[in-house]
This record gives C-alpha cells, sequence and structure tokens, in this order.
C-alpha cells in the first residue's frame, strides 16, 4: 500500500481520524443512521468520514450520519435557541455522502431514542422534547409506538402552479414508461411526490439511478413514487404504498418527511373530503401522517412511527 496511504487510514480502512470513535447504528421503519454523541461540539466530521462511514460495503453502512450536539456549540443552533432556549440538543444530520441535509423525519425519532439511550435526556411516554434542526425547531412526543414528531408547516415549492394545474414538474425514471406529472413538496427539505396507478407499476420502476425532474428545485429533490390504496380511505385513515429516491443517497426503506409529502399530494389531488389522518406503507414497515391546526395557526404535519438502536461500538 501506497505509504502516503496508509498513514490516512486506520486498521478497518476508514480514515484513521475516526479511529476511537464510539457510534450507535440504527434506524426507524428501515432508514438507517450512524450517531454519534458530541455534546461540546468537539468532534466535527468531514464530508469524506461521513461517506466513508455510511459506505455499506466498507464501512458500517447507513442511509444518514448524525451527531448529537448541543444547540449552542453550532451557530445554526445559537440562532434557534434565540426562538425557543428549550431546545438543548441539534440533529446535525448528513446524507450517506456527507452532503449537509435539512432534516429527516425517520431520522430525528431515532436522534431522540439515542438521547435516551445515551442518558442525555429524560422522556416518559406522553411527554414531548424540542429538538433544533436545520429546517427549524421540532417537537417530538413519545407514545405507545414510539415517537410522533410535529414536522411543522408544508407549503407547496412551486404554489402558483400547485394551485393552477395541480402539478409543477415532468418525472422521468428508469422502468417508466412516459414521463410523468409531479407535484413538489417542501416539509423542510424538498421532494417532488408522483402518483401511480398500480402496485405493479410500482415494483417495475427502478431507483438505482436519480429520477429525473424538470424543473428540478435549486438544493435537488427526493422523488417519491406513491399509490393510493383503493378504496383510498379506510375507517377514516387514507392509504398508501411508496418508494422514494433520496437525494445524496438513492432508495431507500423508509423516508419520513417523503412520507408526509405524499401525504400532502394526495391529500391535494383527493380534494377538501380527504381524511387528516394516513397509514403510508414503505418498505421498511407504516408510518403515521396526521394533519393538525397548531397554534401559529398554520396546518403542520405530525409524523409517528417506531425508532430502534440495533448495535453500539467503537470505530477501529
Amino acid at each position: 500500500m501506497n505509504t502516503t496511504l496508509s498513514s490516512a487510514l486506520s486498521a478497518s480502512g476508514l480514515p484513521a481520524s475516526l479511529a476511537g470513535l464510539p457510534f450507535a447504528k440504527g434506524h426507524g421503519t428501515g432508514n438507517d443512521f450512524v450517531l454519534v454523541a458530541d455534546p461540546d461540539g468537539g468532534r466535527e466530521v468531514t464530508p469524506a468520514e461521513v461517506a466513508a462511514v455510511c459506505d455499506r460495503h466498507r464501512g458500517i453502512g447507513a442511509d444518514g450520519f448524525i451527531r448529537a450536539v448541543r444547540s449552542e456549540h453550532l451557530p445554526e443552533g445559537q440562532a434557534l435557541l434565540q426562538t425557543d432556549p428549550a431546545a438543548e440538543w441539534f440533529m446535525d444530520y448528513r446524507n450517506a455522502d456527507g452532503s449537509i441535509s435539512e432534516m429527516c423525519g425517520n431520522g430525528v425519532r431515532v436522534f431522540v431514542h439515542f438521547l435516551l439511550a445515551e442518558g442525555l435526556v429524560n422522556l416518559a411516554e406522553g411527554e414531548t422534547l424540542t429538538i433544533g434542526t436545520r429546517a427549524g425547531i421540532k417537537t417530538i412526543t413519545r407514545v405507545d409506538s414510539g415517537y410522533a414528531v410535529d414536522m411543522g408547516p408544508w407549503e407547496f415549492i412551486y404554489p402558483d402552479h400547485a394551485a393552477a394545474k395541480a402539478m409543477d414538474a415532468v418525472v422521468n425514471a428508469d422502468g417508466l414508461e412516459v414521463p410523468r406529472p409531479g407535484l413538489s413538496v417542501s416539509m423542510g427539505n424538498p421532494h417532488t411526490v408522483v402518483a401511480l396507478a398500480e402496485l405493479s407499476e410500482l415494483a417495475a420502476t427502478q431507483l438505482t439511478a436519480p429520477p429525473t425532474v424538470q424543473p428540478e428545485p435549486e438544493n435537488g429533490t427526493n422523488v417519491e413514487f406513491v399509490v393510493p390504496a383503493e378504496p383510498l380511505v379506510e375507517n377514516g385513515v387514507g392509504l398508501l404504498t411508496m418508494r422514494v429516491h433520496e437525494r445524496g443517497v438513492g432508495e431507500t426503506l423508509s423516508c419520513g418527511t417523503g412520507a408526509c409529502a405524499a401525504a400532502v399530494a394526495i391529500r391535494f389531488w383527493a380534494g377538501r373530503d380527504a381524511p387528516n389522518d394516513w397509514a403510508v406503507t414503505v418498505p421498511g414497515g407504516v408510518v403515521g401522517v396526521r394533519f393538525l391546526t397548531a397554534e401559529d395557526g398554520r396546518e403542520h404535519v405530525e409524523l409517528s412511527g417506531p425508532a430502534v438502536i440495533v448495535a453500539r461500538g467503537t470505530l477501529l
């Protein structure tokens, strides 16, 4: 091995700068993450380090990397503390390729579960915790099924087009016979939702390569392909099945913000009689999505589902 290269790598093949770093591995409905506790903000990670750890063949393997740091130690966190001093902890989230992401709905649940497991917070069932993210302050409630996250208000990325045409983009992916209309939704991060008619069509869609989206939001977009159930509503709950290609990651078993965006789009297309409660089936399980009017008077989206820590270790 080249001596310069060997000096930069640990015995495991990961960057030597990561040697000795304690970590946990967790997931929410199959959307998996490597988590590290850095309360005092002294262990910043580089994009290359994140990508190496998240590599499924040479690293631990994950859809994303989460660093738990007190908000006071990050500029973004300090700004949020001015709004809500209760947001002691900040979820520093990175995609698997090392790029920074605003938000991850499954990741938030796993992040709070990790804080509890580390003894960094206490949260009894029914109690609520406030945390900081790059998509703003989020509140999480511990519930029977895991955690429920107030994801905040949703928005159309191109509201004029959405209002006029009920679509604002054209999306193509391998396996689709023709390009499809899409609707672009912001859940603090960007999504483009495409409705398909049949589960067989959803299964045939190839998501190894990123779908093409025209126009594409400035910072890229996550793309959800969704099949509404027939009938759409059972016992007052809307039913959807979804697959997703996440920017900077690829196809994942689940995407929390994507499930919210999918419910937003299908509910909008279904009209004013559509329900406020939704069950979204993803390859990794089922998450709940609920629409509610918050104290600020805006319509918020709540995401609920499980969170699991599956392993702990120390990078070599």
